[in-house]
């Protein structure tokens, strides 16, 4: 299946290049690579131009105005400029291993998502993977017990591989902790349920949003971890403005008060995606 890979970003090109050089290794071939960028200054467009000129597979640079945190319209934007099959959302400061994507892949079925879980470094290994441009993606078993002894990852166990088993299926309808810094779902899921909800604007629940709306809708939640775990750089925590509102919209979808589809989603940018490519590199 063909695989549409969409990147968030904002202001911070070593950590986007970082993801990307994880992303060009992958051993699932059939993919794409769209940065959806939320305002980034003209050097992160520049790095990305310089990357895509020798990258493997097709790599595309879609930035909107810097207008506050718009992380669900800049995926929205990426969703309605790719026809993949499927779709996994990733954060511009995740690293992936070489077989991420063959992972999602695998345990991609219809009717599914797939949420991932992610390894956390400290500020100081995540300082030094950068500065000193550390594959951290395909470190060694020993490498890695040695960042875990010194304190420069949260936890080892997320990095064990499991294969596929029921044990994945066992909370279908659980919302709680999916988050799109990792996470896998049919096209055809997403446009159902009209994508991310634009409302959200500010930091937060639009993915816990997302999520409810995709259950409520027959999608069964997957279990990832152990298969498809992302590297987290650690970054300081963004500006929460916005957060008491998203948070009692999301109250309000769960007593039901909310739609299946998104108010303000996919949709808007779709009549226009043949006819216009604007803000994309």
């Amino acid at each position: 299946m063909r695989i549409a890979v969409i990147v968030t970003t904002y202001n911070w090109a070593d950590a986007l290049a970082a993801v990307l050089r994880g992303l060009a290794r992958q051993t699932h071939r059939d993919y794409e690579v769209l940065v959806a960028d939320d305002g980034s200054r003209p050097d992160t467009g520049e790095r990305i131009a310089g990357i895509a000129a020798d990258y493997p597979v097709p790599l595309r640079h879609l930035w909107q105005a810097d207008d506050g945190f718009r992380a669900a319209a800049a995926r929205n934007r990426a969703v309605a400029a790719t026809d993949a099959d499927y779709l996994v959302f990733l954060d511009g400061d995740c690293l992936v291993r070489a077989d991420f994507l063959a992972r999602h892949a695998q345990l991609a079925a219809p009717g599914h998502l797939v949420a991932g879980n992610r390894v956390l470094f400290s500020a100081a290994s995540s300082e030094r993977v950068l500065q000193q441009g550390l594959a951290a993606e395909a470190w060694s078993p020993a490498q890695w017990l040695g960042q875990r002894l010194s304190g420069g990852v949260n936890r080892l166990s997320s990095l064990l591989r499991l294969p596929p088993g029921a044990w994945r299926d066992r909370r279908p309808e659980r919302w709680e902790g999916v988050k799109t810094c990792n996470l896998g779902l049919w096209r055809d899921a997403f446009l159902a349920v009209n994508g991310f909800d634009e409302r959200y604007q500010g930091w937060g629940y639009e993915d816990s949003d997302l999520t409810i709306r995709l259950i409520r809708n027959g999608i069964k939640r997957r279990d990832g971890r152990f298969a498809t775990t992302v590297l987290h750089l650690w970054h300081r925590e963004h500006e929460r403005a916005g957060t008491d509102q998203n948070l009692a919209r999301l109250h309000a979808l769960e007593r039901g008060e909310g739609a299946i589809r998104a108010g303000l989603g996919v949709d808007q940018y779709q009549s226009s995606r043949k006819s216009s490519h604007a803000g994309e590199s």
